[in-house]
């Protein structure tokens, strides 16, 4: 989200990144841990873990050229003023007052610069990420620090989250006792009603069915009886949902929705799972909480909380309501549109479903 503090200064919130570099990371005792100019002239960070950011914009004037910076919590030890290339003058690092770090990039005069169409984006929770401009000619990478860490040996057959098709394997799915346990999986809305409508028009009926589907499939894998409230675009009213569950007797209820926020804020993401009452409810919304928030890393964790949802309240097994994430939101909507993060949400569902199971034996 960018706040416009009208004439010359714009503020920004913040973002997440990828990237190297060589020269002297910064001090451990600032927030700021690493940055990066890279050739395509976007700027990458890394902070501490949950850091608050605080970034501005001030045109040109006649002491200075144009300059973008980020404030940082935590002290500078060491103030220093590192030589730009290209259309940057220099960066300065330095203590605007105490127990604060600022990251100063000043531009050369007549540079070219639209703020307007910057956005800061979040990839994981210490990783941020802009683009402050396009390079007309070569430009040369400037920076401090590793922004991406090494990671050192991955154990065999275990796959990183972020690898190709088969990335949410990296979750061993828990073995249960076979065709022992009934799950029903409720898609929310359908048909005519699609439900919260996110950037880029993205529907929660198609997000939800296509994670449920998964869901079901990885299940049915491990031994469980599953079936679905709708397997695909109908009108079904929340009643039906109800009794078609209690009719099978199942042993929980796991309803899967998107969220959007009002005013559709795109500041606004996070995960959060609801459940009515009973021990039961709250184990299960915590095993599936804390599985779907693996696999959104940078995404706000929403809580695990009660709710009176009508179809959780009026299922007679221990029942469960998640929400994946905004689709209003910009961080959350742009994985949710994507198949591989479906994926990988569908498969922390599951293993949230089989650890429950697991546990009541």
């Amino acid at each position: 989200m960018i706040k416009f503090l009208n004439n010359k200064l714009f503020r920004y919130l913040s973002v997440f990144l990828l990237l190297n570099s060589s020269i002297l990371p910064v001090k451990s005792s600032s927030a700021l841990a690493a940055w990066v100019i890279n050739t395509n002239g976007v700027l990458e960070l890394r902070t501490k873990s949950n850091t608050n950011l605080k970034a501005y914009f001030q045109k040109a004037n006649q002491i200075s050229g144009s300059r973008f910076w980020v404030d940082f919590p935590g002290e500078l030890n060491t103030p220093r003023t590192v030589k730009g290339n290209g259309p940057i003058k220099e960066i300065r690092l330095g203590k605007p007052n105490k127990g604060k770090t600022r990251l100063v990039i000043e531009f050369k005069e007549e540079t070219y610069l639209n703020p307007l169409t910057w956005r800061l984006v979040g990839l994981d929770q210490n990783r941020w990420r802009i683009k402050l401009f396009n390079p007309k000619y070569t430009f040369k990478k400037i920076g401090e620090g590793q922004v991406v860490k090494k990671i050192g040996n991955i154990k065999k057959n275990q796959k990183s989250i972020y690898k190709k098709k088969s990335d949410y394997q990296y979750l061993k799915l828990p073995d249960v006792k076979q065709n022992k346990f009934s799950v029903v999986i409720d898609p929310g809305h359908g048909g005519p009603d699609p439900g919260a409508i996110g950037i880029g028009g993205i529907r929660e009926t198609d997000v939800v069915l296509e994670v449920s589907k998964i869901v079901k499939d990885l299940l049915t894998q491990k031994g469980v009886k599953v079936k679905l409230t709708r397997k695909n675009e109908v009108d079904l009213d929340l009643p039906p949902r109800v009794s078609f569950a209690n009719n099978t007797d199942a042993d929980i209820f796991v309803s899967i929705h998107a969220n959007a926020s009002r005013g559709k804020r795109r500041d606004i993401n996070g995960l959060e799972t609801f459940y009515y009452r009973g021990w039961r409810g709250r184990l299960l919304a915590k095993k599936i909480q804390k599985q779907i928030l693996r696999v959104s890393p940078g995404s706000p964790d929403r809580g695990v909380k009660q709710g009176r949802f009508y179809v959780i309240k009026n299922t007679r097994m221990p029942a469960v309501l998640v929400e994946i994430g905004f689709l209003t939101g910009r961080l959350d909507a742009r994985r949710l549109e994507k198949t591989t993060h479906r994926k990988r949400l569908a498969y922390a569902i599951a293993k949230g479903i089989l650890e429950y199971l697991y546990r009541i034996g």
